[in-house]
């Protein structure tokens, strides 16, 4: 995979990405890794306070920027067309334009089918799917050619063996919406993959999900997904595109 790294630069000098769900965990991650990278990072998320679960924008945007990178903090709620259709103009009227979408915004619900009630069914497919729709159609016409799209799914869609939950089957649609979504801009030579974590990461939603205790070989660094995305978001003329990558098979 060839990245845009020239001389001395940084690989995403000059780039513009805008992270949904980048207040804590994953995305706040992805977005000190991008920023460090040289990119600068729309944060974007519901929480501008601290709550129940640690992580605000205003906090990942003050880290990047004391950091010595740039970043704006925008307010964004996934599951409102309206909330996303904002945030994303804020980005583009601050920035002029965008390189680079990580879709992390999610909510996790993993009880066995018959434990889940409509209205967690309904959630989960709000957040993580249809709001991967909502903020990855709102962003198209304002990403430019060449720019990199990524979708941050899961390793147990491909879990069968464990059974079903609304989170895992949200996260498979999220993988054939990008998989499709790559042939649609193939002739923009935007790159569209999803990322997954190839173990699992110890993120605070997931403590306070109260998570269940993991053997220490099976969890990953909270960076991994990080040098990941950089990965993906750094690469020149869509060279890997329409893909599901696992972070440490890719940047491990």
């Amino acid at each position: 995979m060839t990245t845009r790294t020239t001389g001395g630069e940084r690989p995403l000098d000059g780039r513009v990405a805008f992270v949904a769900g980048a207040s804590r965990g994953i995305g706040r991650n992805i977005a000190v890794a991008l920023a460090e990278a040289g990119a600068s990072v729309v944060v974007a998320a519901r929480s501008e306070v601290e709550g129940k679960v640690p992580g605000t924008i205003h906090g990942v945007a003050e880290r990047i920027r004391d950091a010595g990178g740039d970043a704006l903090p925008v307010v964004c709620d996934v599951t409102s067309e309206e909330s996303v259709a904002a945030a994303v103009a804020a980005a583009v009227d601050h920035y002029g334009g965008l390189d680079v979408l990580v879709a992390n915004a999610g909510v996790m619900w993993l009880a066995p089918t018959v434990e889940t009630p409509l209205k967690r069914w309904d959630l989960c497919l709000r957040v993580n799917l249809t709001g991967v729709f909502l903020v990855t159609r709102a962003c198209l016409p304002h990403v430019r050619d060449g720019g990199s799209l990524i979708a941050i799914t899961t390793t147990g869609v491909r879990m069968t063996d464990l059974g079903s939950n609304a989170y895992w089957v949200a996260k498979a649609g999220v993988e054939r919406l990008y998989v499709g979504l790559a042939s649609e801009l193939r002739e923009r030579r935007v790159a569209v993959n999803c990322l997954a974590p190839s173990k699992v990461v110890l993120t605070e939603g997931w403590e306070a999900g109260g998570g269940w205790e993991i053997p220490d070989d099976q969890v990953e660094p909270p960076e991994a997904m990080g040098a990941a995305a950089v990965l993906l978001a750094s690469q020149q003329d869509a060279g890997i595109t329409g893909t599901v990558q696992y972070s440490l098979d890719l940047a491990g």
